[in-house]
C-alpha cells in the first residue's frame, strides 16, 4: 500500500477481549494478558469495515500484508514499521501430491519475507504497535526465528532488543539476533523456562514482553497468512491446512482471519480441517487433543532437533484445540527421521528445500488428506 493509500486508511480495531472470558478491555493501551492470564484477542468493529472495504478495494493495492490495513490494529500510519512485508506465492507440489495420493498439495513459501520466516509477519504488526504505544524496550524467548525476527524490526523502529534463547539453540539464529542489534542471553533450560527468565528482567527493568500470546498484536500479523490465503485462492478456502505449531500463534491467527472474513462478506461459511502437526520429541497439544483435554499439560522431555517445536507449553493450548476441535481437524506428530526423509524427498521432487517445521507438516500431512494446504516457514 502507497503512502498515501496508508494514510487514508483506518483501523477499525474497537476494543481488546479475553480469549476466555469475553472480558473487554480498551484498545490503543499496553497490554499484556488479561487478569485471568489469558491471551488478549484484538476485536474490529466488523461491521463498519464491511461498508468501507469490500473485496473490490483491494484491487489496485500494493501486494503486501499493509493491504489490509483497516483489519490491523496500527492506527497512525508513521508507526508502522516495515521492511518489505510482500504477499508471499503459493507454490504447487504435484510431484510429492502424487507420490502421497493427494489431489493438490500446496506450499505457502514464507521465507521470502524479511529475516527469512513467517515470524516477520507478526514482529511487523507487534513492534509497529510497541512503537505507537511507547515502548523504549523489549524482550522475547526464543527457540527459532521470532527473536531474530523480533531484533530486526526493533532495531528499524528504533526500540531497544533483548533476546532470551535456550543454549541449544541454533547459532545462525542466535547469530542473526545479535548482527541485527539485539542483546542475546542465552539460558540452560527449555523455551518456557526462558520465558520466566525473560519475565523477570522484563519486569525489573521495565521491558515490555514480547513472549509468544503475551501480548495481542502478533496474532494480528500471522492472521494476514489467512487473508493471503483466500484471496490468491480465488476467495475459496483449502479443504485442510497442515500447519507446524510450537506456540500456536498461527494457527490462531489464520482462525481469527477467516472469521474476520466471513463477516465482511468476502467468504462463505466453508472452513478448512486445521492439523496441528508437531514433532513427536515435544507434541503437547497432539497429545492434549489425543486426550480429548482442554489444556495440554507440559512436556518434560523434549527431544527434537528442530528447533522450532521446542514448545514444551503454551498459554494458549485450549485456544488451539479448540480451533482444532470445532475445524473437524486433527493432530500429528512426526519424527526427527521423517522430517529429514520429507526435506530430501521435497528437495529432489519439487526443487524446494523446506525448513524442518515445514518439512514435518509435509511428510505427515499430504498423507492424512485427498487436498490441503501447508503454510511454512520455508527458510532451510
Amino acid at each position: 500500500m502507497g503512502a498515501d493509500s496508508i494514510q487514508t486508511s483506518r483501523s477499525f480495531v474497537s476494543h481488546l477481549e479475553c480469549s476466555a472470558t469475553r472480558e473487554r478491555f480498551e484498545p490503543d493501551r499496553l497490554h499484556t494478558m488479561s487478569p485471568t492470564g489469558k491471551p488478549l484477542l484484538v476485536r474490529y468493529d466488523l461491521e463498519g469495515a464491511r461498508q468501507a472495504l469490500p473485496q473490490s478495494a483491494l484491487e489496485g493495492r500494493p501486494l503486501n500484508l499493509w493491504r489490509y490495513r483497516e483489519l490491523l490494529p496500527i492506527r497512525q500510519a508513521e508507526n508502522i514499521v516495515s521492511l518489505g512485508e510482500t504477499m508471499t506465492p503459493i507454490i504447487a507440489a504435484p510431484t510429492v501430491a502424487s507420490r502421497c495420493g493427494a489431489a493438490n498439495l500446496l506450499i505457502k513459501q514464507e521465507g521470502v519475507l524479511p529475516t527469512g520466516s513467517f515470524k516477520a509477519r507478526g514482529q511487523a504488526i507487534a513492534i509497529s504497535m510497541a512503537k505507537e504505544l511507547g515502548v523504549r524496550a523489549a524482550v522475547i524467548p526464543t527457540a527459532g526465528n521470532a527473536g531474530a525476527a523480533m531484533a530486526a524490526y526493533c532495531s528499524r523502529a528504533g526500540i531497544e532488543a533483548h533476546v532470551f534463547c535456550p543454549d541449544d539453540t541454533p547459532q545462525t539464529i542466535v547469530r542473526q539476533a545479535a548482527l541485527q542489534g539485539a542483546s542475546v542471553y542465552l539460558v540452560n533450560g527449555l523455551l518456557d523456562e526462558c520465558g520466566k527468565v525473560a519475565g523477570t528482567f522484563a519486569r525489573s527493568r521495565g521491558w515490555f514482553d514480547m513472549s509468544t500470546l503475551k501480548e495481542p498484536y502478533r496474532i494480528e500479523g500471522k492472521k494476514t497468512m489467512g487473508f493471503e490465503l483466500a484471496e490468491q485462492l480465488g476467495w475459496e478456502l483449502p479443504d485442510v491446512i497442515f500447519y507446524p505449531t510450537g506456540g500456536g500463534t498461527g494457527y490462531i491467527g489464520m482462525w481469527k482471519a477467516f472469521d474476520e472474513m466471513q463477516a465482511l462478506g468476502w467468504i462463505g461459511a466453508k472452513r478448512p480441517r486445521m492439523v496441528c502437526v508437531q514433532s513427536a520429541g515435544c507434541a503437547p497439544l497432539v497429545r492434549a487433543w489425543e486426550e480429548g483435554a482442554e489444556h495440554a499439560r507440559r512436556w518434560n522431555d523434549v527431544d527434537t532437533y528442530a528447533s522450532g517445536f521446542k514448545a514444551p507449553a503454551t498459554i494458549g493450548d485450549f485456544i488451539v484445540l479448540g480451533i482444532t476441535r470445532a475445524s473437524g481437524g486433527f493432530g500429528i506428530t512426526v519424527s526427527d527421521e521423517e522430517i529429514i526423509d520429507a526435506q530430501q524427498d521435497m528437495g529432489r521432487s519439487e526443487g524446494i528445500l523446506l525448513c524442518p517445521r515445514a518439512r514435518a507438516a509435509m511428510r505427515r500431512g499430504a498423507r492424512r488428506s485427498p487436498t490441503g494446504a501447508c503454510a511454512p516457514v520455508n527458510a532451510p
